[in-house]
């Protein structure tokens, strides 16, 4: 039942989503103050966890999302309230979006079912609290380096320990940019000083990976979520193991190898460093640093040829790919834009790499939804994006 009324919700997302957005605020106006003055990236969230949620609901690791999810939320300062009032506000979205679909026993279910995200993701937040989990960190920026002029290397100092996994991200919230949080990954194993390192690559149009790279300054404050992320080390000793990586996905990968340099120094894998030119392989110093600590590790780095256009670069890595062998042996950590990611594990399932042990984060898009207005009705509410020629847009963006 959930399933099959998710189904014809879904061929209105934008329209679904817009509606509830619009009932919550007009019920509870005080909430708008709780979400950032641009919706369009938290409409996709939402959509893209609803999403994540019918199509795992007989996952075992589904309790543990939501329990995640409750955890992160926190920052938002999510109380009961709040889960109530967006649970009668979907409800009553699904059911204008739905139409004839939308039966008793169809809103029964779904009531029953969005209780029970509700108790997993409080759970979660409570089981955080109790644990002594503040709902953020405050971090002090110690260190801000221009790697170019798209890309930062930004080193901060958590007023508070920040206990993580090498691997994980964090979410990010600046002053400069009121109530939007965005993702990043931590560029290093934990360290003595108990500082921690984002690579942030600028955005066009991005708000605050544009804040991050060219606005914030020694000196100022951010704030970081809960860690999460599942891009953790997970090879038995001795196992042999592939890194790949593109743009600023070099920032988890260089975090796991420098847990490899310090606990398994005798490590036998290889790197693939990918980037869309040469100028953009920002990491290299780092690489090679890395490489004189694991003997065993082979590094290739992997560009666009001069002149060609900037996609190539996976192009010639798929090629690099197919003219290594054992991939049947090796765990395959991937870190990258999200249609890199999808493009190489396809080609690694194709070379006999177990699907199992390519590892790599899920990380929800942002971008328009697809499906498009039926009526007058929905273009009032959610009008479409106008389709103009954007030579622009064939070009792949690193996140």
């Amino acid at each position: 039942m959930l399933r099959s009324t998710f189904a014809v919700v879904e061929r209105r997302a934008e329209h679904a989503v817009t509606f509830f957005y619009s009932h919550l605020f007009w019920n509870n106006p005080a909430m708008r103050e709780l979400f950032p003055e641009d919706m369009q990236p938290q409409r996709d969230r939402l959509f893209a966890a609803l999403t994540h949620v019918v199509t795992h609901l007989e996952s075992p690791g589904l309790p543990g999302y939501l329990g995640q999810l409750g955890r992160d939320h926190r920052r938002f300062l999510a109380d009961p309230g709040l889960y109530a009032a967006v649970g009668t506000s979907l409800l009553a979205a699904f059911a204008h979006a739905a139409g004839p679909a939308w039966t008793r026993e169809a809103e029964k279910a779904w009531a029953e079912a969005y209780g029970h995200v509700a108790d997993l993701m409080m759970a979660g937040a409570e089981e955080a609290a109790a644990a002594g989990e503040p709902a953020w960190w405050d971090a002090d920026v110690v260190r801000h380096e221009r790697r170019g002029e798209d890309l930062a290397v930004l080193t901060l100092w958590p007023r508070q320990p920040l206990p993580f996994l090498p691997g994980q991200y964090v979410s990010v919230g600046s002053p400069r940019v009121p109530r939007v949080w965005r993702t990043y990954s931590l560029a290093d194993a934990p360290r003595p000083d108990g500082t921690v390192e984002l690579h942030v690559s600028r955005i066009p149009g991005g708000a605050m990976s544009t804040a991050l790279v060219a606005g914030t300054r020694p000196g100022e404050r951010l704030r970081l979520s809960a860690p999460g992320g599942g891009l953790t080390a997970c090879t038995e000793p001795g196992g042999l193991r592939t890194y790949i990586c593109a743009g600023t996905g070099w920032a988890p990968v260089r975090a796991l190898l420098s847990e490899a340099a310090e606990a398994e120094p005798d490590l036998q894998g290889r790197l693939f460093m990918v980037a869309r030119a040469k100028e953009y392989l920002y990491g290299r110093e780092d690489a090679e640093r890395l490489k004189k600590r694991l003997s065993g590790l082979s590094v290739t780095y992997i560009t666009s040829a001069p002149g060609h256009r900037k996609d190539q670069a996976t192009e010639r890595l798929v090629q690099a790919l197919r003219a290594c062998v054992h991939w049947p042996a090796h765990d395959v950590y991937l870190a990258g834009p999200p249609g890199f990611l999808t493009e190489v594990a396809e080609v690694l399932e194709e070379l006999g790499t177990d699907p199992y042990r390519i590892h790599h984060d899920t990380l929800q898009p942002v971008g328009r939804f697809t499906a498009r207005p039926h009526t007058a009705a929905e273009r009032l509410l959610g009008p479409p994006p106008p389709l103009w020629h954007n030579p622009g847009a064939r070009v792949p963006r690193e996140r």
